[in-house]
């Protein structure tokens, strides 16, 4: 939606619930007692709806609170990922019936061509931030792979295991930005049997990234550097596997994640050595790639040394660090990898007691990503420690990303 928010028609907007509910006109003005015609005139703007009760019966089949559906913006709902569509995927998850368990082989209704576009495209959906889109996509994504998984063999078998297990991975790292950290976890374990199941040590691998990042969240810190540096030894590259290019990706991740871990437990050694081995596993692909969708290489290796400087309370370090990259180098990387780090980098002035740079930080991950910004809980963290430290009122543009954020001290 590109109409400015205090322009927006009412009628518009019903549409773009309506839409994002996944209804049609018929089954909305059936669910309402109307008529399609009185539906479409609504949304046309061609009949006023200026009755409480009926805007009261409108929100309440779409799921919204009325001050959804007529005060808040559209254009930063659109940004943002919906309750109900997150339990969507909640249910989706959780209903854990693989067709396959049951002798249930019908023929999927896509092609595999098709399914391994989605998942490219839902890879690329997650990297770019845009967790509103992903969290309506995944479930029905979720489905259609198990139904493939379920339908093929032999190396289309092998194939539909592998989208599978990737569309697992994906369902872990959403939910593990928006907080969801148990479900996150469950995720990336279903991913790391599949693989286990096929003999894929490398799709084992970045599960293996998701899992420790879920248990790291729910505060398990200690096995999550075990799992990924555990993993990372078992993966390591040798003599004849260094030009591996999906291989050192993979490895490098595990290091990078352990590295992270090792930092939250204050183990300033083993994040120094951690690191260490990631810089020369980048060092030797030359440049930044997204092999195996790890976005790994030498730039990646210093948006994590200066995350890593952030944990250990040092965020002159991880300042510094940031300086030194040029743009060409944070633009190599994908929107998702930019905006974490430019959080990071608003914790880092947060220790350094600079709320003003801060505040404008975190105004341009905004500006990148505003979807992962806006629906991540430690985002809103952020924000509200930059208004509580803030004297008086915070700039004009902190506060307008604060309340589209929903941030309050």
């Amino acid at each position: 939606m590109a109409v400015d928010d205090a322009e927006l028609p009412i009628g518009r907007r019903v549409a773009y619930w309506r839409g994002r509910r996944k209804m049609s006109q018929q089954v909305f003005a059936d669910r309402l007692g109307k008529s399609k015609s009185w539906v479409d005139k609504i949304e046309r703007g061609a009949r006023r709806l200026d009755k409480f009760s009926v805007l009261h019966d409108m929100a309440a089949v779409l799921q919204l609170s009325v001050d959804m559906l007529i005060g808040q913006p559209a254009t930063t709902s659109a940004v943002q990922a919906d309750a109900v569509e997150l339990d969507d995927l909640r249910l989706a998850l959780t209903h854990y019936a693989p067709a396959a368990y049951l002798g249930d082989r019908r023929q999927p209704a896509g092609l595999l061509s098709d399914l391994t576009k989605s998942v490219s495209h839902a890879w690329l959906t997650y990297q770019h931030g845009r967790y509103d889109i992903l969290t309506r996509a995944l479930p029905g994504l979720l489905r259609d792979a198990h139904a493939a998984d379920a339908y093929y063999s032999g190396d289309s078998g092998e194939r539909a295991a592998s989208l599978l297990g990737q569309v697992y991975q994906i369902t872990s790292s959403a939910l593990r930005k928006l907080g969801a950290y148990d479900l996150a976890r469950l995720s990336a374990e279903r991913s790391i049997t599949i693989a286990v199941r096929q003999g894929d040590a490398l799709l084992a691998g970045t599960g293996t990234t998701r899992f420790a990042n879920a248990l790291l969240a729910e505060g398990q810190v200690r096995s999550a550097l075990e799992a990924n540096v555990a993993t990372a030894h078992r993966l390591a590259p040798d003599g004849t596997t260094w030009a591996d290019a999906d291989r050192v990706s993979v490895y490098g991740s595990l290091l990078l994640q352990g590295a992270m871990a090792a930092a939250h437990l204050g183990d300033s050694t083993s994040v120094r050595e951690l690191l260490g081995e990631a810089k020369s596993a980048a060092d030797t692909l030359g440049s930044d790639q997204n092999r195996y969708w790890t976005s790994f290489g030498p730039t990646n290796v210093e948006l994590h040394r200066a995350a890593a400087a952030v944990e250990l309370g040092d965020g002159s370090r991880a300042r510094a660090i940031h300086a030194s990259l040029t743009w060409r180098q944070l633009g190599a990387l994908m929107p998702e990898r930019r905006a974490q780090h430019l959080l990071d980098q608003a914790r880092a002035h947060i220790l350094s007691g600079d709320m003003a740079g801060a505040g404008e930080a975190l105004i341009e991950a905004d500006r990148l990503a505003p979807s992962d910004i806006r629906n991540r809980p430690a985002a809103q963290d952020v924000m509200v420690t930059i208004l509580r430290r803030t004297p008086g009122s915070p700039p004009t543009l902190v506060a307008e990303l604060a309340d589209r954020m929903g941030a309050r001290v």
